[in-house]
């Protein structure tokens, strides 16, 4: 493997960065209006996000005694806690999204060396539903976006469809055009040319960039002290445990470009590390994370394997994270911009599920059956959560999550018709299915380490 220079090393650290970035920060600018937060906290959010995506890489990547998987893995905020967090906000506020984050990642901690002997019990039939119920779940908030946002008094505007529209067809065609590092970073792009439309059309909101600070410390517990409330725990704990699985697949992909056999112990610390990020992320403010499969497909295109690369992306998001201007830029992106640029990050989570769901047999009627009725009570209790209103409020959480309900289900059902799967970790995928328009680029041209296009500068 060739050694790298600085330069080398820091342009490649940040077309990481630059990789997930657009991912990383929608979370936030998702999940803060949903739950109430004015345009300075989903600033502040925003900050938070990137701060501790670094230092949950730097953990994963570094490693130490019993925790780190020490491969290239970047770490952020996964598009599945989406969901399950604003449920959990719109009802004990961002205290008790952060006390439940806290609270499961120390589970998954604990009990990482158990997770991975669970895997049999996720197999891609479960595993690709569980994903599927979630993007379904996501798509009306991208419609909500692209309409205007919720409660925005321009809702509906013919201004605002257009706008989503002009951004959706600016990634179809930026992503079928374009090739290797532009198309890997089609969405941030797409985002960029409909704020640069937005602001002709009068249509952008400059006020959360002008009141941003250049420079923040880190405020652990910035939004008050967590909450604690049983029924958001275990929500978030079953949401992690289907990170951890999903991750389980990405450390094999990783294993496999690095040319390391990935054993039980080193998943057992690559969970580990999980799990204590999302207690730092929930001191600082931030969600659960996850080995992010975008970046994965990076390290498959470029055969970039060195972790020093990965480690220069970290300490570049812990730099973003101290500059809330960063963010402050990022909230001025127009809801109807980030509508139309949701459809294909969420559409990607069907993509993905598709993908997983056809490693299964689906000519058996056993499948067949696990399929129909999981995905079926997962979308129909998303889609009428009330049916639960006269219970407890525990029970209303847990029983009115459709990604909850729908995972129970399809975990019994397959279980019960499948039995245990001996290929444990069959769901894995050698090429994160997110990433399949990066192998299909990579096919076509060889990419230069030194060769970082000038849109890495957006």
């Amino acid at each position: 493997m060739e050694n790298l220079s600085k330069l080398k090393m820091l342009m490649l650290g940040f077309q990481h960065v630059c990789v997930m970035y657009g991912g990383a920060v929608a979370v936030p600018l998702i999940v803060g209006p949903a739950i109430g937060l004015s345009q300075e906290q989903i600033v502040m959010l925003i900050s938070f996000d990137l701060l501790a995506c670094g230092i949950v890489t730097l953990i994963q990547v570094v490693g130490g005694k019993g925790i780190g998987i020490q491969l290239p893995a970047l770490m952020a905020v996964s598009f599945i806690v989406v969901e399950p967090v604003i449920a959990i906000g719109k009802v004990h506020s961002i205290t008790g999204v952060m006390g439940a984050v806290m609270v499961s990642g120390l589970i998954v901690a604990l009990v990482a060396k158990y997770i991975s002997k669970m895997v049999p019990y996720f197999p891609p039939i479960v595993a690709g539903s569980v994903i599927l119920i979630i993007g379904v779940s996501l798509m009306p908030v991208a419609m909500r976006n692209a309409a205007g946002g919720a409660g925005s008094p321009t809702f509906g505007d013919p201004k605002n469809l257009f706008l989503a529209a002009f951004t959706l067809l600016a990634f179809i065609l930026i992503n079928t055009l374009s090739k290797g590092f532009l198309k890997a970073v089609s969405v941030l792009a797409a985002m960029v040319l409909g704020t640069l439309l937005a602001g002709i059309m009068g249509m952008v909101d400059t006020s959360g960039f002008s009141q941003a600070s250049w420079f923040n410390m880190p405020a652990p517990f910035y939004f008050g002290i967590p909450t604690f409330d049983v029924s958001a725990i275990i929500t978030m704990s079953i949401i992690s445990l289907i990170i951890a699985v999903e991750s389980i697949g990405v450390f094999m992909t990783l294993g496999e470009v690095c040319d390391r056999d990935i054993k039980e112990d080193d998943v057992a610390k690559g969970l580990r590390a999980e799990g204590v990020g999302s207690m730092i992320s929930g001191v600082f403010n931030s969600f659960s994370h996850s080995t992010f499969s975008q970046n994965v497909g990076l390290v498959l295109l470029t055969r970039v394997t060195q972790r020093s690369v990965v480690i220069t992306a970290g300490g570049i998001l812990i730099l973003l994270g101290l500059v809330p201007k960063v963010a402050g830029l990022t909230t001025m992106i127009p809801a109807p911009v980030l509508g139309g640029a949701m459809i294909p990050m969420f559409g990607m989570l069907l993509s993905a599920s598709l993908g997983m769901i056809a490693k299964a047999d689906l000519k058996k009627p056993s499948n067949q059956i696990i399929i129909a009725l999981g995905v079926g009570v997962g979308l129909a209790v998303k889609g009428v959560p009330e049916a639960f209103a006269k219970f407890p409020e525990t029970v209303h959480l847990i029983a009115g999550n459709g990604v909850v309900m729908g995972t129970f289900v399809l975990v019994v059902l397959n279980a019960i018709l499948n039995g245990r799967s001996n290929k444990s970790h069959q769901h894995a995928l050698s090429v994160p299915p997110a990433q399949e328009n990066l192998e299909l680029a990579a096919a076509k041209e060889e990419i230069e380490l030194t060769d970082v296009p000038p849109t890495a500068k957006i």
